[in-house]
């Protein structure tokens, strides 16, 4: 039994007599990482066992790649954890690595809690906006995703990636801090300190087997560094990375609140995720476990640090009725934009938090879309398949997006805030006043809140890659797409958007099933001639390739040509009746980063001030910071704009 199966063994025994509650949801409070010693070399090294962390070795591992992870700390805990709503596009992603109902079985409240989100003046008050509610005879259907959106924690989704690593033999340590980088023309070393925990007789075991008597640090050598540590980064520290966007003027905090049993004022069945609007509390109110609860407070300002009486009370407002609380943990949060410079110097890249932290909304799924973008890329410049050069195509990708997503995320609070300062201004009646007047009121409120765009399917769905140097775009494509929009989302096959995805069977396999991990070729008519010369190119470079015949005129439709190649993150790279006059072999080397070695990048790069918004002040820095690391060989652009310069400093 490996150290992890025995680690979970001891907490199952431990924790046997709590681990369900009389409800039936499962408790994952601590979910400890195992005590083991990193190896010296491997493919790649991950620091951060957080859930993009250990993702990114999910990732990694089913691609061949020999990949340890380190971190810090030595457990993550329930009470901590950040996001929990994961977006149908997230879970695509579940679903790819083979875990969703490995993550779908480990609910820590009974899925029946989760009814939608209700915009609610209390728990046990009156209702504002109703959500789309579940069916119990299946889903609505239609849509651009075949899946669901899905609700579990930061730890549960740790303890499957975990589980999943144990299985397949890879090595996560906890315990071991990050102390110095140095990087040469092949490697990157990274020194860990063991940081031993008193109370743990084995982690001092393993520290006196790895240190000597000054407390040494262990080198891992590794071809390349994947920092995942979050936005205090060490990675980014050492690496040297600096990052830009608005600094905050208040402060929020993310409260944990453990209640006793409250089935008798809330039922068995609470609704688990709310919004509330009230002249004292304001945010989510939702369910943790079947016993915790995570409630927001503030705004407050920057130097005012809050009592605990005065947290429990606005905790207490969100519930809306008198109920024992204990404050179980706090944590301070931010309406702010930080994004690094570059997601990749030499054979360091970043990634989820470590690259980009903003406000509050979805941000682990942005971690677990740089994952899926850099899996495969790096994968492939392992296999000797691409350049190094294909890397750089993950800062051009990933950066431009999170600024997209970033700007919408900060601007979406901002009228957030002012739409419940101008509700209490007005006023907000009191749950218990059933008068007329109250009840006029909240209609009131009820078409206030209305009003505002409360979907957004561009953040979820429209990943647009949109200034690549791996994508092979379509002539004027570039000038004519439809600026970024976060309300607004269509099915896109142009090159650089996500794949449609849909059932490809009666019997529920879906598109992204059949791709799996590698390129697919979608071939919508009966002409083969693409199809037999990207195969025939595909094979000569070992590279995963797959074909998929789809005879249905409406998929033909959708897709718009007779032939569509889907990169392995589920993204159009081109699309055509047939080749280019280069061929095959030009298509394959330009989506594997070659294009930008043998100059053969087509006349495709947006104009710096496209559709585009540009910020004059970031341009400069960003410009200049994309260049540093390793220097790229010069490229001939037929555009006479430079890539790099490009993609660093245009955002939407």
């Amino acid at each position: 039994m490996t150290d992890h199966s025995a680690n979970q063994a001891a907490v199952s025994l431990e924790d046997a007599g709590q681990a369900y509650s009389p409800t039936g949801g499962r408790d994952v409070h601590t979910v400890r990482f195992p005590t083991a010693t990193p190896p010296t070399e491997v493919d790649v090294l991950i620091v951060g066992a957080g859930p993009v962390g250990l993702s990114a070795a999910v990732e990694l591992t089913a691609r061949g790649v020999r990949v340890a992870v380190v971190d810090r700390a030595r457990a993550a805990t329930l009470v901590r954890a950040g996001a929990m709503g994961h977006s149908p596009r997230t879970v695509e992603h579940f679903r790819r690595w083979g875990l969703l109902q490995h993550i779908r079985d480990e609910w820590t409240f009974p899925p029946e809690w989760n009814q939608g989100i209700r915009l609610v003046t209390s728990l046990v008050g009156h209702e504002l906006l109703a959500p789309r509610r579940p069916s119990f005879a299946g889903s609505s259907g239609g849509g651009p995703s075949a899946e669901e959106a899905l609700r579990r924690p930061q730890s549960a989704l740790q303890r499957v990636f975990l589980d999943h690593l144990d299985r397949r033999g890879v090595g996560v340590a906890g315990g071991w801090r990050l102390v110095a980088l140095r990087e040469s023309v092949d490697w990157i070393e990274a020194d860990v300190l063991h940081e031993p925990d008193a109370s743990d007789v084995s982690a001092v075991s393993v520290a006196s087997a790895v240190s000597d008597a000054s407390g040494a640090p262990r080198t891992i050598r590794a071809r390349y560094l994947l920092g995942a540590d979050g936005g205090s980064s060490t990675v980014r520290r050492l690496a040297g990375i600096e990052r830009d966007g608005a600094h905050a003027t208040e402060k929020r905090l993310r409260l944990i609140v453990r209640t006793q049993d409250i089935s008798d004022r809330v039922g068995p069945a609470p609704s688990g995720t709310n919004i509330v609007f009230n002249q004292r509390a304001a945010g989510f109110l939702a369910a943790v476990s079947t016993r915790e609860w995570r409630v927001y407070a503030g705004p407050y300002p920057l130097d005012h640090t809050p009592t605990e009486a005065e947290l429990l009370a606005t905790a207490q407002a969100a519930f809306g009725f008198e109920l024992d609380l204990e404050l179980v943990s706090s944590t301070t949060f931010y309406d702010a934009t930080r994004i690094a410079r570059t997601f990749r110097r030499g054979r360091v890249l970043l990634a989820g938090d470590a690259a980009h932290v903003r406000t509050p909304g979805g941000n682990l799924g942005e971690g677990f879309g740089d994952v899926a973008n850099l899996g495969w890329k790096l994968a492939a410049v392992l296999a000797g398949q691409a350049p190094e050069e294909l890397l750089d195509s993950y800062d051009q990708e990933r950066r431009r997006h999170n600024w997209r997503i970033a700007d919408h995320a900060l601007e979406r609070s901002r009228r957030s805030h002012a739409l419940l300062a101008e509700l209490r201004r007005l006023g907000i009646p009191d749950d218990a006043d059933d008068s007329p007047q109250a009840e006029a009121r909240r209609a009131e409120i009820r078409a206030r809140i209305s009003q505002g765009a409360l979907g957004a399917p561009g953040v979820t769905f429209d990943e647009r890659y949109d200034a690549s140097s791996a994508i092979w775009y379509e002539d004027g494509q570039l000038d004519t797409e439809p600026p970024w929009r976060a309300d607004v989302y269509q099915d896109d096959p142009r090159p650089g958007h996500r794949a449609p995805n849909g059932l490809v069977d009666p019997y529920g396999d879906t598109l992204y099933d059949r791709i799996g991990l590698g390129f697919a070729l979608l071939v919508l008519s009966a002409d083969r001639e693409v199809e037999r010369a990207l195969v025939a190119e595909a094979l000569a470079r070992s590279l995963p390739f797959t074909v998929v015949h789809l005879a249905e005129p409406a998929v033909r439709a959708l897709y718009g040509a007779d032939n569509v190649l889907v990169r392995p993150d589920q993204h159009v790279a081109w699309r055509g009746a047939e080749l280019p006059a280069a061929g095959a072999g030009a298509v394959l080397d330009l989506v594997l980063g070659a294009g930008q070695v043998l100059g053969t990048i087509p006349d495709q790069v947006p104009p710096a001030d496209g559709n585009l918004a540009v910020d004059q002040s970031r341009a400069v820095d960003q410009g200049r910071a994309v260049n540093q690391g390793r220097a790229a060989p010069e490229v001939a652009v037929a555009t006479g704009v430079d890539l790099a310069g490009t993609s660093a400093s245009v955002r939407s």
